[in-house]
């Protein structure tokens, strides 16, 4: 039985254009979710909270190996890592790293609860020696409607996308409904930044 790939069968999730900005209905979805504030590209604590989110998702993926298969189970591929992003107390932009925060997550198939999470933790506490293992928490969120765009290059080349959603978002008398969201399609350490695939996403409100 073929493998369910996320990307492919939420296509309108994760693969939207990459010429226009265009509208989606997020549903609620789970996730394994990390909470942390600072520049990405220089914190430890970023580096382990992404090495942590994929050993608690590879382990649920991996637990039929284990003779533990949940209820539900069905074979797939770890969808992309995710970043919810802001700075407390002013708009979100790309040229103050140091007052990023984020929130890094990975989406769960439907048949994961609680106790799967809880004890694809303790697994991985026990072979992976990293402190942020115990910051995952398992939660449920839905971003509803949303605008999003695919984007191609480094990420710090966003600036001129994230103008085109800014620039979709006043044309259509929205507003912004939600923190500034990025899905992670390409492994920056195997591939070069001009050929990164990054979905942009912001949720948003009519007005």
């Amino acid at each position: 039985m073929e493998k369910v790939d996320f990307k492919k069968t939420l296509k309108d999730l994760y693969l939207p254009s990459q010429n226009d900005v265009t509208t989606v209905n997020v549903p609620k979805m789970n996730f394994l979710t990390i909470i942390g504030k600072g520049n990405p590209n220089t914190s430890n604590d970023f580096q382990e909270a992404v090495e942590a989110l994929y050993a608690v998702s590879y382990s649920i993926k991996m637990s039929p190996k284990k003779g533990n298969a949940p209820i539900g189970y069905f074979e797939y591929v770890v969808p992309p890592l995710e970043g919810l992003w802001w700075i407390s107390g002013k708009e979100f932009n790309l040229t103050e790293k140091d007052k990023f925060e984020w929130k890094i997550m990975i989406m769960q198939p439907e048949f994961v609860n609680d106790e799967i999470v809880k004890s694809a933790i303790d697994l991985s506490n026990k072979s992976k020696d990293n402190s942020s293992i115990n910051k995952i928490r398992f939660e449920s969120f839905e971003e509803g409607l949303s605008v999003q765009i695919m984007h191609f290059g480094s990420y710090d080349a966003e600036k001129e996308t994230i103008k085109k959603i800014k620039d979709f978002i006043k044309e259509n008398n929205l507003a912004k409904n939600g923190l500034h969201h990025e899905i992670y399609l390409s492994d920056p350490r195997k591939i070069s930044p001009d050929k990164l695939k990054t979905v942009l996403r912001q949720p948003v409100k009519k007005i």
